[in-house]
């Protein structure tokens, strides 16, 4: 299963999240522990600190036993967490998503031709992907030429300086490659790319001028359309955002690239 690892990772980080915020929690808990015994329907709640049976909890003190009977649970909650992390930690050690496809592409180039992996490669689905013909987006006419390091034409400089990022980092991406929206009709992403961890298209939009009004309240409308087609930021859909006074970050870009194109 392709993204297995990632999502072990966030569950590792989500786990350790919740260990921190209950051991924070506990500094200030009470020695001992809560006993409940059950009389006719009537609880009554007793302190448990060198015996088995415990002080009797008077009714007007509301806050012991719920410190005591919060600080069971938050015990039990980190044996269950650290357990559980202990675990994920041990599949992390032994699993690699890329397992069975790194044993085809191990083997010396002349064995690979003589082999029919069991499913295709990342490289052969993104070559497949990338072969695939397209009409892009037209340009008005008087529109700006503006011509990447790759001989393609884009439509502002922002968007040069993303396809020119891709293009010398060999990130394979299409330029206005059509995607129909339910609700909406066919946009054309800036940059549709293929990801290799969901083995599924991804969408990167950059939208440049956010400062001006009417530009913007489209932008929503497009972003909101993606959302209502399950193409939901940070999972599918890669969003950067630009003004006058707030240009492309570069270092930015570069995170963003990290996180969902390698």
């Amino acid at each position: 299963m392709y993204g297995l690892r990632e999502l072990l990772l966030q569950e590792q980080k989500h786990l350790q999240t919740i260990i921190a915020q209950v051991s924070e929690n506990m500094v200030s808990t009470p020695q001992g522990r809560l006993r409940i015994s059950v009389d006719h329907g009537v609880a009554r709640y007793y302190h448990c600190l060198d015996d088995r049976y415990g002080e009797y909890i008077s009714r007007e003190n509301v806050q012991l036993p719920r410190q005591l009977a919060q600080k069971a649970y938050n015990e039990a909650v980190l044996k269950a967490t650290e357990t559980r992390i202990k675990h994920i930690a041990r599949c992390l050690k032994d699993y690699n998503d890329d397992e069975i496809e790194q044993l085809f592409t191990s083997l010396h180039p002349e064995r690979q031709k003589l082999i029919t992996p069991v499913e295709p490669t990342f490289s052969q689905l993104q070559e497949q992907w990338y072969s695939n013909p397209y009409v892009g987006k037209v340009f008005k006419e008087g529109t700006p030429v503006i011509l990447t390091e790759k001989g393609e034409r884009v439509r502002s400089k922002s968007e040069k300086i993303l396809a020119d990022y891709f293009y010398r980092n060999n990130i394979l991406y299409k330029y206005e490659s059509p995607l129909n929206l339910v609700g909406y009709g066919t946009v054309y992403p800036d940059f549709t790319f293929l990801s290799r961890k969901l083995r599924r298209e991804i969408y990167w939009e950059h939208e440049g001028m956010m400062d001006k009004p009417e530009y913007a309240t489209k932008a929503v409308k497009k972003l909101n359309s993606y959302q209502m087609n399950g193409i939901m930021p940070g999972e599918r859909l890669i969003l950067t955002f630009e003004t006058d006074r707030d240009v492309l970050n570069s270092k930015l870009v570069s995170e963003l690239v990290d996180k969902y194109l390698r």
